[in-house]
């Protein structure tokens, strides 16, 4: 069949869960047997999120072409098991930049360039070429901000300009916020009447309308809704406060999302999925009561920073049967004399990944205290390198170990180290480009038989995940590591490259170079992550 569309933009407030909505969208789609993909387009100039502190955007996603990207994506991969790529995220920097490049070599013949119909011409290229180029059955296109914000006023105009062109094969869904008055003892659903007005002032009706909403909404408030924003009544669907994220794709099923939109584009509808192997995820998170308490030592005190390991940890805890209590543990507050009390409780410890200097010397001392407490302890990317640093350290008896990263700089090029445990490679060492020296995406990693993730990955020799940093293992270093207990269990083929180290007398004592949470689904949680909570909850 041709190509259908989906787009689906937000209204009133950010943050409302349209990237949950699109991610339920394409899981309902893909139940029912559809080949789906689903695109972000973010309003910011960056080029990609690579740069950003994640206190402003939440963390960074990876994917396995190794691109920089928006935290959706990874709600698309874990709900729909889909591969994205760098096609599936763009930005108004990738947008302009493209055209002014075109621009710069002539390609436009000398026209003057605007807006329109350059920048939405692009912007509507970008939305198609997925379909064009894969063949899908189904494209969801989230846009990212509020409407009524400036900077998203050409997308919402590609948009417009899509729905004439494509006619019936392209449905519009706009999520709103119905707020609560406490004082006045109601719902209001005003604010969702000015945002879809808005909308149709952008030339956009939009088809469906989600609701999103901390009270149940009986059907006289969603016909309401329906006769002032000229949608039918079966298109207005409410997306209430649930225990679980995962839930929503079931929630929307049961209302009927993924029928009205079948139905808006012209699909026979037929027999509602039964989505089985989801449910049955659902309902062993719902018998999960023993609790599990784990401690995320890192710099950034947000929930979004780390967003990818909160989820892993959360999917690999109900594969296992408990329930996974995360508490942040801030590594800039660890010193010698409280890493005990800051650390009391918790059944297992993730040093977090990272970038920069602030808060390493905390997220060291934590890695001290769990090895020689031996309290199981996964390190990822930054987190492998500080238990590596660590170890050099205190068992090696290299007292100034380092990384070069933190050992010198551009100013002061004479590092402060002799001994560089984690150093960076030798063709990168001549590039300063922030992000060009970055090793990003998909690698593949040889394991050494017998190991601890060996066994966890189920005796699978060869596997391939996810990076993104720029400084390594120093190999010089191996031979003395392994000697004192520290293996080398996993290695790059190409490159001979350090990617996991195990300590295995300990509990479980791992670290991996790559970002294994960017490969964690609903229905296939991470092996490494399974095999950490299943030690934890011992």
């Amino acid at each position: 069949m041709e190509t259908k569309y989906i787009f689906v933009t937000g209204g009133v407030v950010s943050s409302l869960g349209k990237g949950i909505i699109s991610a339920s969208i394409g899981k309902l789609l893909q139940a029912r047997g559809y080949k789906v993909t689903i695109q972000k387009f973010d309003p910011y100039i960056n080029i990609d999120p690579g740069t950003l502190n994640p206190y402003e955007h939440g963390e960074c996603y990876v994917t396995a072409d190794g691109f920089e990207t928006d935290l959706d994506l990874g709600h698309y991969e874990r709900f729909t098991g889909i591969h994205t790529t760098r096609n599936n995220s763009i930005t108004t920097g990738r947008i302009y930049k493209t055209v002014i490049d075109r621009e710069r070599r002539g390609d436009y013949l000398g026209k003057t360039i605007q807006v329109v119909p350059h920048i939405t011409d692009e912007i509507k290229h970008r939305m198609l070429r997925e379909g064009l180029d894969e063949g899908f059955d189904f494209i969801i296109t989230e846009v990212g901000g509020t409407i009524g914000d400036i900077e998203s006023a050409p997308f919402m105009e590609a948009i417009r300009q899509l729905r004439y062109q494509l006619g019936r094969n392209a449905v519009c869904v706009h999520l709103t916020y119905v707020p609560y008055l406490k004082a006045a003892d109601e719902l209001k659903t005003k604010p969702t009447q000015h945002s879809v007005k808005e909308l149709q002032g952008m030339g956009i009706q939009p088809d469906i309308l989600v609701l999103r909403t901390e009270r149940h909404l009986d059907d006289s408030m969603r016909m309401k809704v329906a006769s002032f924003c000229n949608v039918d009544l079966e298109c207005v669907v409410q997306s209430e406060d649930l225990p679980s994220i995962y839930e929503v794709p079931v929630n929307m099923q049961h209302q009927g999302l993924d029928a009205a939109i079948m139905r808006k584009i012209g699909i026979p509808v037929g027999e509602t999925p039964a989505m089985k192997p989801w449910r049955d995820f659902l309902d062993k998170q719902r018998h999960a009561t023993n609790e599990v308490h784990i401690g995320l030592v890192g710099k950034y005190d947000l929930q979004d920073a780390y967003k990818s390991i909160r989820e892993s940890l959360n999917l690999a805890g109900i594969y296992n049967d408990v329930k996974v209590k995360m508490h942040f543990v801030n590594s800039e507050e660890i010193t010698k004399a409280n890493v005990a009390e800051k650390l009391k409780g918790m059944a297992g410890i993730v040093v977090c990944p990272g970038f920069g200097q602030r808060g390493i010397e905390g997220k060291i001392i934590a890695a001290e205290y769990t090895r020689t407490n031996d309290i199981p302890t996964f390190g990822i990317c930054l987190g492998m390198q500080m238990m590596v640093i660590e170890f050099a350290r205190n068992v090696l008896g290299y007292k100034d170990a380092n990384s070069m990263e933190f050992a010198s700089d551009t100013q002061h090029p004479s590092p402060t180290t002799q001994h560089p445990v984690i150093d960076i490679m030798e063709e990168q060492k001549n590039i300063t480009e922030m992000g060009g020296t970055m090793r990003l995406g998909a690698y593949e990693c040889e394991l050494v038989k017998g190991s601890r993730v060996y066994e966890a990955y189920g005796e699978e020799g060869l596997i391939k995940e996810r990076h993104r940093h720029r400084y390594e293992f120093n190999n010089k270093y191996q031979e003395e590591y392994e000697a004192k207990g520290m293996k080398c269990v996993g290695i790059n083929p190409d490159a001979n490259l350090v990617e996991i180290v195990e300590i295995p007398e300990k509990r479980w004592y791992i670290g991996t170079q790559f970002h294994p949470e960017y490969s964690s689904t609903v229905l296939n949680p991470h092996p490494l992550f399974m095999s950490f909570i299943k030690e934890c909850k011992n």
